[in-house]
């Protein structure tokens, strides 16, 4: 199965699956020698999202403890590979069989099995949410390469409750929200509305917003390996998000060239803009400014109402979801976001190194 693999340098393959794998890990290939790293730097991101984390999220009961296996000598990075393992210590394959032979309405049932004649039903296998904690390990390690470089993600919007994002917004804003929202106004609507589509057996899609701060200018390559697209590609490939977009995004349709341009000025020795449209980003290469980027989720597919479906022999059938799953997967998203866009921002860092002398 190819697709495993994000980065150039500073390159993440992960594998596992949800339910049939002893758990899921990453390897870490082209992290700089010298870096101190310890499984303490890593596991508080997989805390922020592990499962069974609060009343709102799936009651899968995973601690997610990161195992680093290679690559690190004395509490220093040497160079060499990172193995990083999380083992599945609450699988439940068995709640799965009775999908066996049934295609779940938008999940990976019906393609995975077109394209390879073969799938695990056992839960999302590759496709499941529960890869992305190998993930978020990964970016973990990414930070520490681009400590300079701060990652905050949140939720901005939970169907049709909007939230009022503060300039100043910090991580311990966000952290301080039952959703990762940093508007309490919007938190207390929010969790009112989730416990709702919970007692109503439904789900319940939004919106995450990351801001991305003290990015170097310079960082992305020209046509297709622009930093923009790579990070685009990267949020997108998150189980569940359906549409990615940066600084003003569609809005700008809206808008004439006057208006969306952003003007260039100085400050003391470094070039500014007095706005920030492009969302930190021109010509796919970071200008210096925040990187501004949100992405819609869609409800999470796994529901417990009666869907009309197919069997693999072509027969028509039912199907409900039964079990633990997110009724709203955005507050557990929130890290996923910072660490694939960690990966993005620690390979781009490295290759511009030798972009010139």
């Amino acid at each position: 199965m190819a697709g495993s693999t994000i980065g150039e340098l500073f390159r993440v393959t992960t594998f596992g699956e949800s339910h049939t794998s002893a758990g899921v890990g990453a390897i870490v290939d082209g992290c700089p020698a010298g870096i101190p790293l310890s499984e303490e730097d890593i596991q508080p991101d997989l805390d922020r999202r592990r499962p069974g984390q609060s009343r709102l999220t799936t009651q899968r009961k995973e601690s997610d403890e990161v195992t680093i296996q290679s690559g690190v000598f004395r509490g220093e990075t040497t160079g060499a590979p990172i193995s990083l393992f999380i083992p599945n210590t609450d699988a439940r394959p068995g709640a799965y069989e009775k999908f066996k032979d049934s295609y779940r309405p938008s999940h990976a049932d019906y393609t995975y099995e077109a394209k390879y004649g073969v799938r695990d039903y056992h839960g999302g296998a590759r496709a499941s949410a529960r890869a992305t904690a190998a993930d978020t390990a990964a970016g973990a390690i990414a930070k520490l390469i681009v400590p300079q470089v701060s990652f905050t993600a949140y939720v901005k919007q939970i169907y049709d409750i909007v939230a009022d994002i503060p300039d100043d917004v910090t991580h311990d804003l966000v952290e301080s929200s039952e959703v990762r929202c940093p508007d309490p106004f919007a938190t207390e609507r929010m969790v009112a509305l989730i416990d709702l589509i919970k007692r109503r057996r439904d789900s319940v899609g939004g919106i995450i917003e990351m801001r991305i701060s003290n990015v170097p200018p310079g960082l992305g390559e020209p046509a297709f390996d622009k930093y923009d697209a790579d990070l685009a590609k990267a949020i997108k490939g998150i189980p569940a998000v359906k549409a990615v977009e940066f600084g003003l995004g569609f809005a700008a349709v809206r808008l004439l060239g006057s208006q969306h341009n952003d003007p260039f000025y100085m400050e003391g020795d470094r070039v500014r803009t007095r706005t920030n449209n492009s969302g930190g980003v021109q010509g796919g290469i970071t200008n210096g400014e925040d990187v501004v980027l949100r992405a819609a989720i869609k409800p999470t597919p796994t529901i417990a109402h009666e869907q009309e479906t197919v069997t693999n022999t072509g027969e028509s059938t039912t199907v409900s979801g039964t079990g633990r799953h997110d009724v709203c997967v955005l507050p557990r998203a929130v890290p996923i976001f910072e660490a694939r866009a960690a990966i993005i921002t620690a390979d781009h860092f490295l290759r511009n190194r030798s972009a010139r002398i």
